[in-house]
């Protein structure tokens, strides 16, 4: 049984990597585009051939991300600004591509924030935009294409966690519960699909360099920043996981061996640990 196993997951991989080289003139959506690892995603699925779908609230950055794009890569972009937190663009998103003859051939959900406070502190409604940015929209955006995909009997789904998702996190609650269903539902997802040629993975990113800390109101200096990843190799990690048909993966060495050390961790600890280090 054991070979057997070794064997369908080794033929699995050589057609990952068969089918990445054959995503030359596709197309690729990339969410939350218009800086930190979203960009780097674009630029580096440019980098592959790939023709792109930008989206993202910035209209002024997304731009001139295309004009990059087009002068450094020589690709087909197009722009859609959308706001993925208003519970009806997920589908508006989707009528402007698939709907208008755009198929998208690689989905990349990476769209997403999260706010540093306590629960009973945070605006109501900024707790609902955040669901719905992380988990709504983003589940809605995998259903909608995924079905598209299989129609074509190809395709494949990158949704963007965290290693939030692995450990309750306290005065960021609601953003690691949010990203510990994106890793349930993202492997749950890939095993259901796993004789069919639509491929989905689940990145989790460690501290990474983008506009997230600002954003959720965490200060970040010392030897904390040092250990920020650079966007740019988030984001390669990412995509050589979903094109080789990895399920999911952690990004860098320590954030790895970090979540692996968690399992020998007393679960009543898990939030303390999380409070100090996340």
């Amino acid at each position: 049984m054991f070979l057997t196993v070794t064997h369908r997951e080794g033929s699995i991989r050589n057609r990952m990597a068969s089918a990445s080289q054959s995503l030359r003139s596709k197309r690729a959506l990339v969410t939350g585009a218009s800086s930190g690892i979203g960009r780097a995603f674009a630029h580096q699925l440019a980098a592959r051939g790939m023709s792109l779908v930008l989206t993202a609230r910035r209209m002024e950055r997304l731009l001139a991300l295309a004009a990059e794009l087009r002068a450094a890569h020589g690709v087909e972009v197009t722009v859609l600004p959308f706001d993925l937190a208003r519970s009806s663009e997920a589908l508006s998103l989707y009528d402007a591509t698939e709907g208008a003859g755009l198929p998208i051939d690689v989905l990349i959900n990476n769209a997403g924030f999260g706010t540093k406070k306590n629960f009973v502190d945070t605006p109501w409604q900024t707790v609902a935009d955040e669901m719905q940015l992380n988990m709504i929209s983003l589940t809605e955006l995998t259903h909608l294409f995924t079905k598209a995909m299989l129609a074509r009997n190809h395709g494949y789904v990158l949704n963007v966690s965290s290693i939030g998702a692995y450990l309750p996190t306290p005065s960021m609650a609601t953003y690691a519960a949010g990203k510990s269903y994106v890793r349930n539902f993202t492997e749950a997802l890939a095993f259901e699909l796993g004789d069919t040629n639509v491929r989905v993975c689940c990145l989790c990113p460690g501290p990474t360099e983008s506009e997230f800390s600002n954003v959720a109101g965490i200060e970040v200096s010392g030897w904390k920043k040092s250990a920020f990843m650079s966007a740019e190799d988030c984001a390669r990690i990412g995509l050589d996981a979903l094109f080789n048909g990895r399920r999911n993966i952690v990004s860098g060495v320590l954030n790895t061996f970090s979540m692996f050390m968690l399992r020998f961790v007393p679960r009543r600890m898990a939030a303390f640990l999380a409070s100090k280090f996340l």
